[in-house]
């Protein structure tokens, strides 16, 4: 492993990354990684090569300097597309299929969800709910929505 302090990652205009080490070596198109997505994001990452070795690993992105926070930050957001439901403002009916108005980090928008199985535990208080288009919505803390929402999430589960 190298020292997290003696390495640079650079995104050039077209959102490549670029990871120099402190002896010289450069890796283009690198790409950074969580481990734990939904149920630990804050932890977990590696910095793989074009052919998926990982290159470096690191525990917390707090572990970085400033710029490369940055970089990494940005990077992610390129690659990770998992809107977090809100709440949920209605639906069509309690039966199935049902249409479902939600509210999401993203805005606001409607799911079709097919099937119970659907709905999917990740931790005791997330949900991964998947529409019948195959995207993938996350709830990050059920416990802690509306009264509305938690009666219908209720239904389905």
């Amino acid at each position: 492993m190298i020292d997290l302090s003696l390495f640079s990652l650079t995104q050039d205009h077209f959102g490549n990354l670029e990871l120099r080490r402190p002896d010289g070596q450069v890796f283009t198109q690198v790409k950074v990684i969580r481990a734990f997505p939904i149920s630990n994001p804050d932890n977990g990452f590696s910095i793989i090569d074009q052919n998926g070795k990982e290159l470096h690993w690191f525990e917390t992105i707090a572990e970085l300097n400033p710029h490369d926070q940055k970089v990494v930050k940005h990077a992610l957001k390129q690659v990770e597309f998992i809107p977090v439901i809100t709440r949920i403002k209605g639906l069509n009916t309690y039966a199935l299929p049902s249409i479902w108005e939600i509210e999401t980090d993203r805005g606001n928008t409607k799911l079709k969800l097919k099937s119970e199985h659907d709905i999917r535990r990740v931790s005791n208080d997330a949900l991964l709910i998947t529409d019948a288009n195959g995207i993938q919505y996350l709830l990050k803390n059920r416990k802690t929505i509306d009264h509305f929402s938690k009666k219908v999430l209720d239904r389905f589960m």
